[in-house]
Parts: structure tokens; sequence; C-alpha cells
């Protein structure tokens, strides 16, 4: 059966590779080089609506301005209502076609802190640079609208082209994907007779730091839980109190720091033990990504990374444990000289496929009360507080998004590949899983099709933080890895 399914493949690329335009990277560019102006003028209409998960007002203006987008550029829209922010479906049928593609993308964004952005407002978009090294600033420039933007474009240049795509198109943008796209899995099984595909496609992440095309596997999932520990059922003076009244805070700190070592591995008992190894195609595969260590580290302002996984691609493959936010009382101008009455700890735990949340979070409270501590579910009253003399809350904050993985021996994987292959030169850069996360398993699980990431925005692009950006360069370059795959 293993050969059968390897040759199959192998007829699948071969098919491609003869369908594919040998010019389609010349054809495609030309295009976008002559409609430069008008894509990056529809990007900055799309940026200038305010677009976070919250704002149900101009979330609705985000959905309607999408819809006519899609409508302008061939597609059949629609917005599909959810019990929250509503999805924007697309759907173009091609004469012929035997493969449907469902391409995701996210049209909400992160919340903004404006007074630490480089501009007066993240949704004015800002153009800073020349040519193809100008970026654009404003929120959400890369994570997730130019996609969106980068798609119709692909399907405009091929149209004008003369080149139909190999496959039925549909798209699907989500309004919550920032917001751990809550009401996505209800819709779902709503509107499942309108997702069915055969594969889908994530325009989302950063490509890889070279700048070549990428065609990622899989991406990692996520849980996010709030780590309190309990002191004094009141702030106490740190004059009259301290050395006899147990701060919290610092308690809380030396139960973070049990929780990996110095050279950046997770302590907690039993949090790799279910990883699968990697087998020989994977190891190549993850030799075969370019190393861009010490631009990467430049950029991000670091010395060298953690000792346990000096090399990204090997890091990508783990679960992770991160702290991503700590408060206990006051700092600044209004810090008091008090001992707290508690700290809290903002965690997330990034999932590879074979770590289901509820085991590691299992494992976590675990290793918490191994170090003492007796585990509340809510603030604790007097007795308990009588009883017990470490308390601490583990809480999960938000909905959990399974991580996916999706063999490299796949049919429509290898068709992707070997169109990409054929319109660069050369094959893309492949990665086994992406670092991030996207709320794609629900859609595997219901519908039962593999899945697929091809990121095309520029590595340091600051997304999720102040002064996200996108670089021109990356942008018109997406367009035609769009395109490639649009001709699979």
């Amino acid at each position: 059966m293993g050969s059968l399914i390897r040759v199959a493949a192998l007829l699948v690329m071969t098919a491609v590779v003869a369908a594919q335009p040998a010019d389609l990277r010349a054809r495609v560019g030309a295009y976008v080089e002559a409609h430069q102006k008008q894509i990056v003028g529809e990007l900055l209409e799309l940026l200038a609506i305010p677009n976070v998960a919250a704002d149900r007002s101009n979330i609705r203006r985000n959905a309607e301005h999408l819809h006519g987008l899609l409508g302008r550029h061939g597609l059949t829209a629609d917005i599909l209502e959810t019990a929250g922010n509503p999805l924007v479906y697309g759907a173009l049928d091609v004469p012929g076609a035997t493969r449907t593609v469902l391409f995701y993308c996210h049209y909400d964004g992160q919340p903004v802190d404006a007074a630490k952005w480089n501009q007066p407002d993240p949704f004015k978009p800002v153009l800073r640079g020349e040519g193809k090294d100008a970026r654009i600033y404003a929120r959400s420039a890369s994570d997730d609208k130019s996609p969106i933007v980068a798609l119709v474009a692909a399907l405009d240049a091929l149209k004008a082209a003369g080149l139909a795509p190999s496959s039925n198109v549909r798209i699907i943008l989500d309004g919550e994907e920032e917001a751990s796209s809550p009401s996505l899995v209800p819709a779902i099984a709503r509107y499942k007779d309108r997702l069915r595909a055969d594969l889908m496609v994530i325009l989302d992440g950063p490509a890889h730091s070279s700048g070549r095309p990428t065609l990622v596997y899989g991406a990692r999932g996520i849980a996010t839980l709030d780590l309190t520990v309990f002191g004094p059922k009141s702030g106490v003076h740190s004059g009259n109190y301290g050395n006899w009244m147990p701060n919290p805070a610092l308690r809380l700190a030396a139960l973070l720091a049990s929780m990996k070592d110095d050279d950046g591995r997770v302590l907690v008992a039993g949090y790799y033990d279910a990883v699968a190894p990697l087998t020989a195609e994977e190891r190549a595969m993850l030799d075969a990504v370019p190393d861009d260590s010490a631009r990467m580290l430049e950029a991000f302002g670091v010395a060298r990374p953690e000792k346990a996984y000096p090399r990204l691609q090997d890091a990508l493959q783990q679960p992770t444990l991160n702290i991503r936010g700590l408060a206990s009382s006051f700092v600044g101008a209004g810090a008091r000289t008090i001992v707290p009455d508690r700290a809290t700890a903002a965690l997330d735990l990034r999932l590879v496929k074979e770590t289901p949340a509820p085991d590691l979070v299992a494992k976590l409270r675990a290793h918490i009360e191994k170090q003492g501590f007796h585990l509340v579910d809510a603030d604790p009253d007097a007795a308990t507080r009588a009883k017990y003399g470490k308390l601490a809350r583990l809480t999960m904050t938000g909905p959990v998004m399974n991580a996916f993985r999706t063999p490299t021996s796949d049919p429509q994987a290898r068709a992707i590949l070997a169109s990409m292959t054929k319109t660069f030169g050369q094959p893309p850069v492949q990665l086994r899983m992406l670092g991030g996360s996207v709320p794609i398993a629900p859609f595997i699980e219901a519908l039962g099709f593999p899945a697929l990431l091809v990121p095309i925005v520029n590595f340091d692009n600051n997304q999720h933080e102040e002064n996200e950006n996108l670089r021109l360069g990356a942008f018109f370059d997406g367009i035609v890895t769009i395109a490639a795959v649009l001709r699979m």
C-alpha cells in the first residue's frame, strides 16, 4: 500500500509540473509590478478599519468591507453569521476542476497600546522607506490582513495572464482568531456544506527569515492559564511586617523558577514524554532549513538563544511553557511599600500534536502541588487560609487550540510542493511545524481534510506587538507564491 501511495503522489507531482507554465513567476510578477498602486491601496484601505475582536461595530465594518472586496474580485461572497463575530466567505468554481481548496485567513487583530507606536494611530497606516524594502506600519499589516489582499491579487494576476486556478476556490475569513475563535467550532457544523474541501491552506504566520517561499506542514496549539499565589488577605505594610509576612510575589517567582532549568528545558515531570521522535525524512527536512540564527538574533536584539534548543527548528517541535505576563500590586510611580496580597503569572502552553492540553495541565498542577502548594478553585476563605501555608490557583483563561500536523507524504502536500518548486526554480523552505497557533484542528476533525500553511509576510514583522509592519517586497513575492498554490 505504501508503494502505491508514493506512486500516486509522484503522478500528481508530474501532472502539476507539466501543467504549470514555466513563466508563471514572471507573468504574475509583471502583473503585480504594473498594479502595485492599486494592490497596496486596497490593503491600506482595509488596514484603516480598526479590527480588535471585542470592538463589534468595527469588526462588522471589516466584514462588510471584505464582503465587497471578495465580490469585486470575482468571487461569490457572503457573510456567515455566528454567535460572535461574523465569518466572511467567498467561492469561485472553476470549470473542470476536480479539487477544492479552502483558504483560511483572519481579519481581526491584537489590541493596541497607541502610546507605544511610532505613529499617532495604529489604524492609520504609515509607509516608510522606498521600493521593495519599504514597510507599511499598522495593526494587522502582517497578521493577517495582507494575505487576504494578496490572495485576491493572485486571482486577478492569473486571470490577466489567461490562466485559471486548477482548483475550485473557497475562502473563509475569521473575525475572532486573536480571541481564540470561540464561535468557529459551532460555525463549522452550521456551514459544513460550504466549507467542504480537499485541502485547507492557511495564509498566516511569518515566512522563513531567508525570504524564500515557505511551506509549513503543521502548527502548535495553545492553552492559556493564570497562576495566582496568595499572600495575606490584603496588602500589609512592608516595614511593619516585612521578613515575617510571606510574600506571594517572591513565592511565585520561586515557583516559576522551579518549572524550567537554566538551559530552558521544562522541568515539569513527563512534560515531553509523549512527543514523537522525528523520522529520518523529518530530520532531513529540519536539517535542510537554512540556519539564519545570527540575523534573527540581531534583529531581535538578543545575544544567544536558549541552550536547550540552539536551533529554532528543533525548538518548534516541542511543547513550551511560557510566562507571558506578571502582576503583583503596583509598580512605577504608583508602587507602594507593602507585602502584596497576591501575585499572578499569565502562562501559555504551546502544544504539539502528541501533547493535548488536559495532559500538560494535569502535569503542571502536579508540579505545583509537589512544590508544597495547595491548589484552590477560588479565592481562599478563612478556613482554607488557616489550614494551608502555601496557596495557589491555576485557572484556564481561554479556549484551547489543538495542534495539527499533515504528513509530508500527503498527495495534496506533494502537489503544492511541486507547484512552488516549478514556479521558483527550487523547493521552498519546508517547515514541519510553525511555532504559532491557528484554529485549524476543528476543521480537520470535523471535515477530514489535510491542512498546510503558506506564510508570506516578513519574519521581523512585530506581529502582536507595537509597530507591526509589512515589508512590501515580501508582500509582492507572496502574491506570486499564492498564485503557485492556486495553480497546484
